[in-house]
């Protein structure tokens, strides 16, 4: 069962998250080595319950997909339309699903061609597609990025120009038909938001925010929430109790890492997947590029495979340990 600490943590007013419900979540689920406590910082408690109350984006809803299942499987660096197709022709055949991948090295670096094989091929398979915004900080001319101080600002965007820069790039990825956006700025990200509900862009457009900003906290989870977030991948080293505070605070899908390239840790997780979608459903388990050496990479056909064993891996450990927990099949809606 779902912890009742974590499942119970709906509104206060105008449905709204409760924050002493998201403190006691990050005890984790009943159950565990860890029980809830009592927070020895009341005042500071009550002071997160007020904001919280009038936070945009928060409240806990729903532990499943919409359109059913509380878990997925997404593969992200999937960084050629060659590799999205040997990928799920090959999860086809050994009877796995894979319900998203994401491309990660930025649209602006495939041509259309490439873009509407990526497109074809994801609705040939009833796979969500997620393309992610090619402008970013180390793509720009700035030098900071590169730097180690600078790697602390994340990919986010520098300047006017190329704010401007990534909105064409999300203009020609519709045009080819892409309706999901890997965000890695929050500017952008309300940018986008007032798009979509001015209906300047589809409303059938999905936006996922990228671990790479870097959030990891329930006031964080409902900021992103409230300018337009449709799934966030919050860092992805956080422990189970962690995992659950983010869940109280918010009904958006959570995108957590089951492994992780060599560049940003390079774990496994495989043992702590019941855990993690008990905690944190619905959630994306997000598999397949621990086997590169790092991320925007292409990967190469051996790495293919190894992929599709990672996904295999998740895959059979939900159904050893929690076979009544369905995975959300495809061919349905994919945005929650």
């Amino acid at each position: 069962m779902v912890n009742s600490s974590v499942s119970s943590a709906a509104a206060v007013d105008g449905g709204r998250p409760d924050p002493v419900a998201i403190s006691a979540a990050a005890a984790g689920p009943v159950g565990y080595e860890q029980q809830v406590p009592v927070t020895p910082f009341p005042a500071a408690q009550q002071w997160l319950e007020q904001a919280a109350a009038a936070a945009p984006g928060g409240s806990r809803k729903m532990s499943e997909f919409g359109g059913g299942g509380r878990w997925r499987i997404e593969v992200p660096t999937v960084n050629s339309a060659d590799v999205a197709q040997a990928l799920l022709e090959g999860a086809q055949h050994k009877g796995l699903t894979i319900n998203r991948i994401t491309e990660t090295a930025g649209m602006m670096v495939h041509t259309a061609e490439e873009i509407s094989r990526y497109v074809s091929i994801c609705a040939e398979h009833g796979v969500q597609l997620l393309m992610s915004i090619g402008p970013r900080a180390t793509y720009d001319i700035g030098a900071a990025a590169r730097t180690p101080e600078g790697a602390r600002n994340g990919l986010r965007l520098r300047g006017g120009d190329q704010l401007e820069h990534a909105i064409a790039d999300v203009q020609r990825g519709l045009e080819l038909g892409v309706r999901g956006f890997v965000v890695y700025d929050e500017g952008l990200l309300m940018t986008l938001g007032i798009l979509r509900d001015q209906k300047t862009i589809p409303a059938d457009v999905h936006l996922k925010v990228s671990a790479h900003c870097g959030h990891g906290n329930p006031a964080s989870m409902m900021l992103l929430a409230g300018l337009g977030a449709d799934s966030i991948n919050p860092v992805r080293d956080l422990p189970i109790n962690h995992l659950a505070s983010l869940r109280a605070a918010v009904a958006v899908p959570l995108d957590v890492h089951v492994d992780n390239p060599k560049s940003s840790g390079g774990f496994v997780r495989v043992m702590d997947v019941p855990r993690i979608v008990e905690a944190a459903s619905p959630v994306h388990l997000k598999t397949g590029n621990g086997v590169m050496e790092g991320h925007g990479l292409a990967p190469t056909p051996q790495q293919v495979q190894g992929m599709l064993q990672r996904v295999q891996l998740t895959t059979e450990a939900m159904h050893r340990y929690r076979p009544d927990w369905a995975q959300s099949p495809n061919h349905v809606a994919v945005g929650v």
